[in-house]
């Protein structure tokens, strides 16, 4: 790393703290020449390959941009989307890859957008999941109503045991 003061090649770490989301590491470093002192700030790249073949970096604005679509008319704030996206990121980058399908993006997407909004997952998962069929919609919507009852049930079930 060179010292952005005196140009000299080398420097010293002077201190190291992880960001908040855990998503960046920022270091305190002291150039030996000069003695002064800058910051730097190291994150690890994340790749997305498209179907065309082309790699771009991750963007958590294009996870927004995509969602937005899908939460048109639905009372889902930008915040809201922020979050999600912020969700998507951590869930791919625990994943360990430093390149990753768009099409695994899509898919990472859909648990935190049913999450958000089951309507919206509809439309979304419409798109990634190539629903051709009123019969591909039926089956997603009834293995919701499904999720939604076995949850309900489970609530009942500790709500019963937190009584007794």
């Amino acid at each position: 790393m060179h010292c952005p003061f005196c140009r000299h090649p080398d420097s010293r770490v002077v201190d190291s703290r992880t960001s908040e989301d855990g998503s960046a590491i920022r270091r305190r470093r002291q150039c030996p020449k000069c003695m002064k002192r800058f910051t730097t700030i190291e994150t690890a790249s994340l790749s997305v390959v498209k179907r065309s073949g082309v790699t771009e970096p991750f963007s958590r604005e294009k996870v927004i941009n995509g969602v937005r679509k899908a939460c048109q008319g639905r009372p889902v704030s930008d915040d809201d989307l922020a979050v999600l996206a912020q969700k998507v990121e951590e869930s791919i980058r625990s994943m360990g890859l430093a390149e990753l399908d768009a099409y695994e993006v899509g898919l990472t997407i859909l648990g935190p957008l049913r999450e958000l909004d089951e309507v919206a997952y509809l439309r979304f998962a419409s798109v990634y999941q190539a629903f051709e069929s009123l019969e591909d919609f039926e089956a997603a919507i009834e293995l919701l109503r499904k999720e939604r009852e076995e949850q309900a049930e489970g609530e009942a079930a500790e709500a019963g045991s937190a009584e007794q």
